[in-house]
């Protein structure tokens, strides 16, 4: 581990390890490629079409040797984009299997998905302990990837803490594979009229429609009552377009993935999928809950982005194979930073937000997915927080309270974190926090895609250490280590109280 400069408080015991994880330009995946307009397919199509079997061949042949061996089963792929342009062709008489390919090679691209960053980490411990020396645990960590057109993904790493503290990562393997996408199975009619009322869509239109659906229904279902609905309006009535593809836009929004057993973690990307992701997908926050009987279930808020309106959305996973994705619901989901806490209180989920882009603020709900009210939990006091005060990641659990990692916005827009400290049973009374940031960008990273930022979307305590997973200047990652006990007893020697 390389030792860093002395925090600001030089009673923490913080180290910067020597861990470091930077965008790799090379780990590309397979994405749709579609020509300006219709036309132009069409046109592309019998371009290939023309061709002579051996000029076929010819040209598969060399697109198989620059491109085979940078992903996992191009020629499926491939296969499937045939298919999904098979109805432009302009004739029905059988195409050979290379041509097919071929075709489909010609709507297909590459995405390098972390080209331009690779940052906003979160960790939380892997589900798999098995084989490891006593005292070691194993960890996820998910990472924010930043690639062409600012478009942003989840993508995993993970490694292995010791006993003494030190990180090690897991290989990254050089593919990247997207999962399957399968639609929910059903959606719940009550549930789904109380989003569309939160999003201002439960009017007339929505309203028809959802009256001719039963109390449960599925994607379908609603797809074909949607377009019957807008065959039906009469000429001269408002374009409904708009109304249409809010209403599926919300239904899409919710959905499941699933990834193939015998891909490696580092392979997995959770990719933008639904009209409300199409602009990214932005900083998970992973928490492993548990609930009343002790089971594990691994949830991350995040941020789903469509250019416009930001959509705060859950996903659950128990194996980081499986994931379900849906949207959080409710007037106190508003804005980004919601981190959940790791277990019910008294009774309820929690959660910290930040509605108003500048306080942090608590939740609580006896349902997951819904959240209505919300009450200020703490204000910007320190002038390197004076711009705006978030949360760094979900609270963590410890005998001293609940240990809240934030970050701070102070002069010329720089980001450091600090940290708090919540009542155990009570977390809506602050009993401890930093006056100064436990972590500042240092020389050696405050130059990036955004200068001037340290950020993390969560850690974890190993023994006597917290294991501090941060963002430099939104390009890079590293990993940081603090001693526990003396953080602790600074956040209750300061008390809740800024001097």
């Amino acid at each position: 581990m390389a030792v860093s400069p002395e925090p600001a408080d030089p009673s923490l015991d913080v180290v910067r390890t020597d861990v470091h994880l930077k965008p790799d330009p090379t780990r590309v995946l397979f994405r749709p490629f579609d020509p300006a307009t219709q036309q132009q397919a069409v046109k592309v199509i019998a371009r290939i079409c023309a061709l002579s079997d051996a000029q076929v061949e010819t040209e598969l042949a060399q697109v198989l040797i620059e491109f085979k061996g940078r992903h996992v089963d191009l020629t499926q792929f491939l296969l499937n984009r045939f298919r999904g342009v098979k109805h432009l062709m302009l004739t029905d008489l059988p195409v050979s299997k290379e041509r097919q390919l071929l075709i489909g090679a010609y709507f297909t691209q590459e995405y390098s998905l972390e080209s331009s960053a690779l940052f906003n980490p979160s960790m939380v411990w892997h589900p798999d302990q098995s084989g490891l020396a006593r005292g070691e645990r194993r960890f996820v960590m998910s990472l924010r990837a930043l690639g062409e057109g600012h478009l942003s993904s989840i993508t995993f790493r993970s490694g292995v803490v010791d006993t003494l503290g030190a990180i090690r990562l897991d290989a990254t393997t050089p593919y990247v594979v997207a999962p399957e996408i399968h639609p929910n199975p059903v959606y719940d009619k009550a549930l789904f009229e109380k989003k569309l009322f939160e999003l201002g869509l439960l009017e007339g239109f929505a309203r028809s429609v959802l009256a001719e659906l039963n109390e449960t229904f599925t994607l379908r279902e609603l797809e074909d009552k949607v377009q019957l609905r807008v065959q039906h309006s009469r000429a001269g009535d408002r374009d409904y377009n708009a109304l249409a593809n809010g209403i599926l836009g919300l239904a899409q929004a919710n959905y499941e993935l699933s990834f193939a057993r015998d891909q490696a973690l580092s392979e997995r990307i959770i990719f933008p999928t639904t009209r409300t992701e199409r602009k990214g997908i932005e900083d998970a926050r992973f928490v492993e809950f548990r609930d009343e009987q002790g089971a594990p279930m691994y949830y991350a808020t995040y941020t789903a982005f469509d250019g416009e309106v930001i959509f705060p959305q859950l996903l659950e996973t128990r194996d980081f194979l499986q994931f379900k994705i849906s949207t959080l619901n409710g007037p106190a989901v508003q804005n980004k930073g919601m981190a959940l806490f790791p277990r019910k209180i008294n009774g309820f989920y929690a959660m910290l937000s930040r509605q108003d882009n500048e306080n942090i603020y608590l939740m609580f709900s006896d349902m997951l997915h819904f959240w209505y009210t919300k009450q200020l939990l703490l204000r910007p006091s320190f002038s390197w927080e004076y711009v705006q005060l978030g949360n760094c990641g979900s609270p963590i659990e410890t005998e001293a309270g609940w240990l809240v990692l934030t970050h701070g916005v102070g002069a010329m827009r720089k980001y450091a974190i600090g940290a708090i400290l919540l009542d155990l049973h009570d977390p809506t009374r602050v009993i401890g926090r930093l006056r100064e940031p436990l972590l500042s960008p240092n020389d050696n990273e405050r130059e990036g895609y955004v200068p001037n930022v340290v950020y993390s979307c969560g850690g974890v305590v190993h023994g006597d250490r917290l294991i501090l997973p941060y963002a430099m200047s939104d390009y890079a990652s590293g990993i940081a280590t603090v001693g526990l006990d003396g953080l602790l007893e600074t956040l209750l020697r300061n008390g809740p109280e800024p001097v």
